[in-house]
């Protein structure tokens, strides 16, 4: 049997059970019945619903049940009492968040200034950095990391708007990228600028203008 014959029959169950097939259909759908445990498993959920339909007044179906006197304004108070009881709570929770994230902002301020206060000063590093071009005056500190070496740059005096990049040269005259920065004019500029070259490793670096010339340099 296919698909749809089966959805066929299986639509019929109801009727089946309420005795209102005609002789062939019922003839045919206890056939079905025969083989199918599916429907077998259908037929015997819907008997007792069957059985309970039988046992109503046709002629109270369309009768309008009686509303208990006094229910609707049962109804009207457990709602306010409801909200009341809600209010209440979510007051109770605003004010526990409230404090829960001022003890936390506390306490992080707390850690930092202990954190700050227990941690080494950053060991620094002056190199002398030479001029190469006109108006610019530059000073530079070293920071030796794990992972390559840090320079901390104060410079004022770079064209206004203009590109600049930094390379870190090693032991072997390899130059590695250590960052870029965009002049400011007469305006002072601090960068702090990276090399995956280690301190031991690196020995000077240079700063380059768009046309790859150098502006400033240092040796360590």
């Amino acid at each position: 049997m296919n698909g749809e014959s089966h959805q066929v029959l299986r639509a019929q169950l109801g009727a089946y059970v309420l005795g209102r097939l005609d002789e062939p259909e019922c003839v045919a759908l206890q056939a079905h019945l025969d083989f199918c445990g599916d429907c077998r498993a259908e037929v015997a959920d819907l008997i007792p619903v069957a059985e309970a339909l039988a046992e109503v007044d046709p002629d109270r179906v369309t009768d309008e049940p009686a509303v208990p006197p006094g229910l609707g304004e049962a109804v009207l108070g457990r709602i306010r009492a409801e909200r009341r009881t809600v209010n209440r709570r979510s007051a109770r929770l605003g004010i526990g968040v409230t404090l829960a994230v001022l003890a936390g902002t506390a306490i992080g301020y707390g850690a930092a200034d202990l954190l700050r206060a227990t941690q080494p000063p950053i060991p620094l590093e002056s190199v002398a950095v030479r001029q190469l071009a006109t108006r610019v005056a530059a000073s530079a500190n070293l920071v030796p990391h794990t992972w390559g070496t840090e320079i901390k740059l104060t410079a004022r005096g770079f064209e206004q708007g203009a590109g600049y990049r930094v390379v870190v040269t090693d032991r072997r005259g390899a130059d590695h990228p250590a960052g870029e920065f965009v002049g400011n004019g007469p305006g002072e500029i601090r960068c702090n600028l990276n090399s995956s070259v280690l301190r031991t490793e690196a020995i000077g670096f240079r700063v380059l203008d768009a046309t790859g010339g150098t502006v400033l340099a240092a040796d360590f």
